[in-house]
């Protein structure tokens, strides 16, 4: 978790941000989760990650002083594969099943990006928690 969710934004920020730089301006998406906001317990470190992405996200905005643009995204509980591939078979299915009742689209989700991107350049859309309705 770590080597992905907070070292995988790293150095994608490190590859960005020479573009950025050369170009004058950017936007950085990074997707969270509201993991990151409601802590659950036997999930801390997948929680820090996704903190940790959400504070350092925070601090590249505002050192770029309005260079680029940073977005976060926070899903909740949505509609993919990942359920599948949990070789826990109890942890499976209960995801599987709430998967079934309250997910939504992943589709949900790339509408939030593309919204973040169609703002205009002066407009930063800072963090989008996008969940089902139902959903803690």
């Amino acid at each position: 978790m770590i080597d992905v969710n907070l070292k995988g934004t790293l150095y994608g920020f490190a590859a960005a941000l020479p573009v950025f730089k050369k170009q004058g301006s950017g936007h950085i998406i990074n997707i969270m989760s509201t993991a990151g906001i409601s802590i659950v317990p036997t999930m801390g470190v997948y929680t820090g990650t996704k903190n940790a992405v959400r504070t350092i996200s925070e601090a590249l905005r505002q050192e770029s002083k309005g260079r680029w643009r940073v977005t976060g995204i926070s899903p909740g509980f949505v509609d993919t594969p990942f359920t599948k591939k949990i070789k826990n078979e109890a942890i499976r299915n209960v995801l599987a099943q709430r998967s079934s009742e309250i997910a939504i689209p992943a589709t949900a989700i790339a509408e939030a990006v593309a919204y973040a991107i169609a703002q205009p350049d002066q407009v930063d859309i800072g963090d989008i928690i996008i969940r089902p309705a139902i959903q803690d």
